[in-house]
């Protein structure tokens, strides 16, 4: 077949094995005696039943009843969806309540049921969810048309819904489930027609024929839950995955922090509102660092020429895009399984995955009581470190309590103060470019000449603008300018080592300052390292001239 037109649901219709109901084919109806239904419009009360009402009495009573009926709906619907007056069962919408099997499925990686209903946001909650926690595998209702049933792909098994669609076969009665790449792509199976895949979440919520929407009257009676609180309550769900809408509400639980302002009156005021946005952040940043734990890892022993244990291992999350892992980071290796007694250690990452290998290399800091016989039932957890946090926080207490910790022009523009622009005396040099590095154009001028007369600068611009290159120059001529060293600060450790290598081109005399734990790495200055010129003695006889170091 080469379109949808003539493709149609049946009951008998199944993908991989897996029954399709049209959702259509679900139409709720109420009777009362027999076949007859129930004319609300014309039903009535009366205190009488051998009176016969008049045509007015007949407009009165209709008029009457309807609003009774009116009335009693509301305070029904209003009784529902007061929380704890309804007990709602195990699989009912963690954001809604909404429990219709048909329209729930569950987050196999929180075990929490969400619907495909859209309430109040633009995405329907479970895709909601699955954005927000970036999950990716659910798995239907026992009670559903289709089953207790976890899509995934025919081909590879990938169960990332974000990836996987369907393709209809020819027989009419099938579809088959692929994700997007490779198998859809590169499958030649003659029984479909990889042309007609189409996605499973459409317009940010699941088809219908897999997830059935609720009907209006169900969303009428569940709970009315905001966009706001739906970030709040996933936020909540990082610290407590027991968290529930009334959870929001108590007091301390996510207050505001104070806004930042354009202009403060000292630095008291700087740090009482940045230093509570600075833990926000860390506890943020610690939250996300602990939840990327991985379990039943296989790992691969070795020995160092250091006689440190190497544990070589893949991690699947790492692959998937949910994990950024560098060298230098450092992991803690857990062994959970029961053949060797329970032992933990602490190492560094000595390589991450490239073209070559997909493995990991960790160097442990111990070599004691490391299981290096067992292999299986190992977990990995990512070591959080406050330093950065902790460094920023006494930089802002330094700053309040003393004045005399920078300049005076520093100080108050920090805090927004009007000041006159000041203008350093310098003597300018003859040529802006630096020796070793390519001609700056016009633009790299004027900001090399503006950096060198101002007390503090600002330089903006896209990729690819010389932006390293710039920044070099101007290290140079500050070397040259000013006596005593300067030191350049970067907010990676690979811009560290673009700046180093820019400023040594120049023929400066250039320190690379690292942290232990990336000592053991090798890079291309590595041989500007401290450590590496300490070992050398190459630093004995002269004074270096720049100290770039990872802020």
């Amino acid at each position: 077949m080469d379109s949808f037109d003539n493709f149609q649901y049946d009951s008998a219709s199944s993908y991989g094995g897996i029954g399709i109901v049209d959702d259509t084919s679900s139409v709720y109806t109420t009777n009362t005696q027999g076949d007859v239904p129930v004319d609300l419009e014309r039903l009535s009360v009366l205190d009488d039943p051998t009176h016969t009402p008049s045509s007015m009495e007949n407009d009165l009573e209709l008029q009457s009843t309807n609003g009774s009926i009116t009335e009693d709906f509301d305070a029904v619907l209003d009784d529902l969806k007061e929380e704890g007056q309804v007990d709602l069962p195990p699989h009912a919408c963690c954001y809604c309540g909404i429990h219709n099997p048909a329209s729930v499925v569950k987050c196999l990686v929180c075990s929490k049921w969400f619907c495909n209903s859209r309430g109040n946001t633009s995405a329907s909650h479970i895709v909601n969810h699955l954005v927000r926690a970036k999950h990716k595998e659910v798995i239907l209702h026992a009670e559903s048309p289709l089953g207790e049933t976890t899509p995934e792909c025919y081909n590879c098994g990938s169960k990332n819904v974000f990836m996987l669609g369907f393709i209809p076969a020819k027989s009419d009665t099938v579809v088959v489930l692929l994700c997007r790449q490779p198998c859809a792509a590169i499958s030649k199976d003659i029984s479909w027609n990889a042309a007609l895949w189409a996605p499973l979440i459409d317009d940010r919520s699941f088809l219908s024929w897999l997830v059935k929407p609720p009907s209006e009257t169900e969303q009428l009676r569940s709970r009315q839950i905001s966009f706001q609180q739906i970030n709040r309550l996933e936020d909540l769900w990082r610290e407590n995955a027991k968290a529930t809408l009334e959870d929001l509400e108590k007091p301390g639980v996510d207050d505001e922090p104070q806004s930042i302002l354009l202009r403060y009156e000292d630095a008291y005021q700087y740090q009482n509102i940045f230093g509570p946005l600075v833990k926000i952040e860390a506890d943020y940043d610690k939250r996300l660092k602990e939840s990327q734990t991985q379990t039943d890892i296989t790992v691969r022993w070795d020995l160092g020429l250091n006689q440190k244990r190497v544990a070589w291992f893949v991690l699947p999350k790492l692959e998937s895009g949910e994990v950024r892992l560098a060298a230098g980071d450092e992991l803690r290796m857990r062994y959970t399984g029961e053949i060797h007694k329970g032992w933990e250690g602490v190492g560094h990452v000595i390589k991450v995955p490239n073209n070559v290998s997909d493995e990991i290399g960790l160097e442990l800091r111990r070599t004691e009581g490391v299981p290096h016989d067992v292999t299986q039932g190992f977990a990995a957890d990512f070591v959080w470190k406050s330093t950065s946090f902790d460094r920023m926080q006494l930089a802002m207490k330094t700053f309040a309590v003393d004045e005399k910790s920078v300049s005076g022009y520093i100080y108050h523009k920090l805090l927004g103060h009007e000041l006159e622009p000041q203008v350093l005396r310098t003597q300018m040099p003859k040529r802006f470019s630096a020796p070793g590095l390519p001609e700056l154009n016009h633009s790299q001028m004027y900001a090399v000449k503006s950096v060198l007369q101002k007390p503090i600068s600002l330089i903006q611009g896209p990729p690819g603008t010389g932006k390293t290159v710039t920044s070099a120059s101007i290290v140079y001529h500050l070397a040259k300018m000013n006596p005593g060293q300067v030191l350049v600060c970067a907010p990676s450790n690979v811009a560290v080592d673009q700046l180093t290598e820019k400023i040594h081109a120049t023929g400066l005399k250039v320190v690379r300052l690292t942290a232990k734990s990336r000592e053991a790495l090798d890079s291309s200055v590595a041989f500007l390292t401290l450590h590496h010129q300490v070992a050398n003695n190459t630093t004995a006889r002269r004074t270096p001239e720049a100290y770039p170091v990872e802020e």
